[in-house]
């Protein structure tokens, strides 16, 4: 008993789990009936109200309702009415297909029980000056009582005068499209593979299928390496990203296949799923499914890749430490190519 980790501490207050916001934003008040229909849609522009551009090191996200916290609820999720809202930072008026990437930032996902992000000192994410941010794509249901629900959007800045020194990757992994839900059939598997076209280092790995899924895992494959970077249990009933300590976050460099497998379960031993005797493919709704990692990654230069993995290495006390998820950590250092007016094998 002595050797027991002490009790985990379930914290039900209020507070922010990023400490003190510089920045709370709310959305509309939403009202949503007893039963009916799920909604999907553009819940309208929160006004961010600042005046200068600012560099986000965290944000949570939060939703607020009249649902009394004690007590039984008739509906499974039932003290929640947002499943869940993507959401980007606009300036308006600038917005077009040519220049979105200039004139908005996209932040991480809002889902129910999603914790909070915390982004690397390196690579924080951009809040422009006269922003607002845009909650173009919500997915609101019923939850068998009348609520009145809003969002609520904490920011903590990083100081002013900061900026990123890594660049946001474009990895993504999943399919989304070509999925084949058997019914009544455990230990399904879906896999998708993506090879990496810039140096890559993983932030968060934040699993996401739907009822069917039990289980989500991610591999990295260089040469004739196959190394396991993360692999756990999923709930469709809460969702969580794991988010990597920086030194052991995975480093990839270019030409890494990376592979993501999802596990399902239609069977009775999965409650999730309403019916285990119905197929299913790609969709929004639970009852369809989804095969998607929603975490994040940087991209590196050449420099800054080496930089990286030379602090690894430091911290590595032999070559019988093997760092998973970094596979040039014992790579000799790249040397520096010789100018061509040099003179060569001159004694």
């Amino acid at each position: 008993m002595s050797d027991l980790p002490a009790p985990l501490d379930f914290d039900d207050t209020d507070k922010w789990t990023i400490g003190e916001p510089d920045l709370i934003l709310k959305s509309k008040e939403v009202t949503v009936p007893a039963a009916g229909p799920d909604w999907w849609g553009d819940i309208g522009l929160v006004p961010t109200g600042l005046t200068e551009d600012r560099y986000v090191g965290a944000v949570a996200v939060r939703e607020v309702n009249d649902i009394p916290k004690a007590g039984p609820t008739k509906t499974v999720g039932g003290r929640y009415v947002f499943h869940h809202m993507t959401y980007s930072s606009i300036v308006p008026g600038e917005r077009g297909a040519d220049a979105a990437d200039e004139t908005s930032t996209s932040w991480p996902i809002h889902e129910v029980g999603r914790n909070a992000d915390v982004f690397p000192p390196e690579s924080g994410r951009l809040l422009q000056a006269n922003s607002s941010l845009s909650l173009a794509a919500g997915h609101i249901h019923a939850n068998g009582r009348e609520t009145k629900a809003h969002l609520e959007f904490a920011f903590k800045f990083f100081p002013k005068g900061y900026k990123p020194q890594y660049k946001r990757s474009t990895l993504r992994l999943g399919n989304g499209i070509d999925i084949d839900v058997k019914p009544n059939l455990a230990n399904q598997e879906l896999h998708s593979y993506a090879v990496l076209q810039e140096h890559t280092k993983i932030i968060a790995f934040e699993p996401h299928l739907h009822a069917p899924g039990v289980r989500m895992c991610l591999e990295a494959i260089w040469g004739h390496n196959i190394q396991t970077l993360n692999c756990v249990g999923y709930d469709h009933n809460w969702v969580k990203q794991y988010v990597y300590d920086d030194d052991a976050a995975p480093l990839l460099p270019k030409g890494t296949i990376v592979h993501l497998i999802g596990f399902l379960d239609t069977t009775p031993a999965n409650r999730n799923p309403a019916d285990p005797r119905n197929w299913a493919g790609g969709g929004r709704r639970s009852i369809a499914n989804m095969f998607i990692d929603l975490g994040y990654s940087v991209s590196l230069t050449e420099e800054q890749f080496s930089a990286e993995t030379a602090k690894r290495r430091q911290k590595m006390n032999s070559r019988n430490d093997y760092d998973i998820g970094c596979p040039l950590c014992w790579a000799p250092p790249p040397q520096k190519t010789q100018t061509s007016g040099t003179p060569q094998g001159k004694q």
